[in-house]
């Protein structure tokens, strides 16, 4: 995945921590389907088992691109 870097400033009073935020980023996208679960993980910075784990905290779930991901996975592997 080609990657680009991005800088956003949150004000002191975010209580989450940037690991937090990165993870709820690439859920919003994953749930989007902007992302698949894979690059949803690799941004998160997280194994894909450990993000498929954590997104269910955040009322995403983990069978909204099920079917898309994995034909996704099988071509891009």
């Amino acid at each position: 995945m080609n990657l680009r870097t991005l800088q956003i400033n949150f004000p002191n009073t975010i209580e989450q921590s940037d690991e937090e935020l990165r993870l709820l980023i690439a859920a919003k996208l994953y749930e989007n389907g902007t992302l698949t679960s894979g690059q949803a993980a690799q941004l998160a910075g997280l194994s894909k088992r450990e993000f498929l784990e954590a997104i269910g905290n955040y009322n995403v779930s983990v069978f909204s691109g099920l079917v898309e991901d994995l034909e996704s996975d099988i071509k891009n592997a």
